[in-house]
């Protein structure tokens, strides 16, 4: 069941980021006060009392965008206006009515939109007399609220949900796998995300550093919800030139965090950099289930093969050797549906239970394996310290793949041993493409 969508609409640095988190109790919305920092359309569901809806947050309308994306945003705003049953037209108390919120009030009435006003940067009740003025937009009465502050929040959310009482709403669908979509600059990251979800929900051009807001896009693909994530690009931490790059970079990693399949794009007409091996590490580190997407791969020139590529990933980014890697040109949408589908492949992979029985079958192999090899790299430390014995282990979680072992002393299992053993458990088990997460503790007959 599609959510009622109510879109936040005002010119820039009137607030409408703030609100969006205002309302949604986090922060979603990259707040600065340099005007133009949403480009994007941001959303997220608000729910009161098992009924909910969808809040937009847009770009400033009539922005002046230093890397000339101006008529991309408004485009977004456009398309934000042509989706919403209920437009926020938000204005700045403290600026008073100015042309540009009568020319956006024009293109509501254009619409025939239901609206409410919303005056923001009230801080104090001795303001509110100031939005008197704003009546004359044509949308009576205008609320005054201070999304820094909270103030009037809750009188807001009453009046958004009186005005959609007589629309249907419900839970929004839980969706049934997240992806992260994360790379370095001008990678075709949102390129790949519209391919995706076949149209043009995010903006995409050739000037770097285009996307700044970790973007949820929803889309149905055989039945189910799924949730494409579109992120920043990554720069080394020397070269962020400022705190919106910085809620950039936080929000492009919480996205990594909170997703399923993280979907790790290289272009393949540049080497791999050393951001992209930071990226992989933090990828592998967080125990993620990722593959990794080579675009742009009808611009590749030095690459003979794609197993020639593949061979030279694996050096390059060792930690991350379990990945699968597919190959698309996002800008054709080659190859997209493939990464769909291996995808849910990999989610496949990273939420099977394993029966107990069966993984301790693997562990008695990986240890017969593994007691020649470990004494003939026997040391003195080592051998002072004893053997590490795996008595049983059990799995313990999914999502990643969690794996609790039974040993006689955990300090003997080191990284070399622990990266052997997982290995060896992705070959002899039915999650060869997904991380492998160990645990071990004291066993005590």
């Amino acid at each position: 069941m599609a959510l009622p969508v109510v879109a936040i609409i005002g010119r820039p640095n009137v607030g409408k980021s703030s609100l969006l988190n205002a309302l949604a109790g986090q922060m979603i919305s990259i707040v600065e006060p340099t005007a133009g920092v949403t480009r994007d359309r941001v959303s997220t569901f608000i729910g009161k009392d098992d009924r909910y809806f969808e809040l937009i947050d847009t770009g400033g309308y009539g922005v002046v965008d230093s890397d000339q994306l101006s008529d991309h945003i408004e485009q977004q705003i456009l398309q934000a206006i042509e989706s919403a049953q209920l437009v926020l037209f938000m204005v700045d108390i403290r600026d008073g009515r100015v042309p540009l919120d009568e020319k956006i009030a024009r293109l509501l009435r254009k619409n025939d939109l239901d609206v409410i006003g919303v005056a923001n940067k009230a801080d104090t009740a001795r303001m509110f007399p100031a939005a008197a003025e704003f009546s004359k937009l044509g949308f009576g009465e205008f609320l005054c609220i201070s999304a820094k502050n909270n103030l009037n929040k809750n009188v807001l959310l009453d009046k958004i949900f009186d005005k959609l009482a007589t629309l249907k709403s419900g839970r929004p669908v839980k969706p049934a796998m997240k992806i992260a979509i994360v790379g370095k600059r001008n990678v075709g990251k949102s390129t790949l995300v519209n391919a995706m979800v076949g149209s043009e929900r995010v903006i995409v051009s050739e000037t770097p550093g285009t996307t700044r807001d970790a973007v949820d896009v929803r889309f149905e693909k055989d039945g189910k919800t799924i949730v494409v994530i579109d992120t920043a690009g990554i720069r080394k931490k020397s070269k962020i030139a400022n705190s919106i790059e910085f809620y950039s970079y936080v929000r492009a990693t919480r996205s990594i965090r909170r997703a399923d399949v993280v979907l790790f794009l290289i272009d393949a007409a540049t080497a791999v950099s050393q951001v992209d091996k930071k990226l992989a590490r933090f990828i592998a580190e967080e125990y993620k289930s990722c593959i990794i997407i080579i675009n742009k791969w009808d611009l590749a020139k030095d690459a003979a093969t794609s197993d020639d590529y593949e061979d030279y990933l694996t050096k390059s980014l060792p930690g991350l050797r379990y990945a699968p890697i597919a190959f698309t040109t996002a800008t054709k949408a080659k190859n997209v549906q493939s990464v769909l589908d291996l995808t849910a492949e990999i989610f496949k992979q990273t939420t099977t239970p394993i029966p107990t029985a069966k993984l301790n079958k693997a562990f008695e192999i990986i240890k017969a394996e593994s007691v020649g090899a470990t004494k003939r790299r026997r040391s003195a430390k080592a051998g002072k310290a004893g053997w590490p014995k795996i008595y049983y282990a059990t799995q313990i979680a999914v999502n990643p793949i969690t794996i609790l072992m039974f040993v006689n002393k955990p300090q003997l299992f080191e990284e070399n041993f622990r990266r052997f053993i997982a290995g060896r458990l992705r070959e002899l088990l039915p999650v060869e493409e997904v991380p492998i997460r160990l645990l071990t503790r004291s066993h005590r007959k």
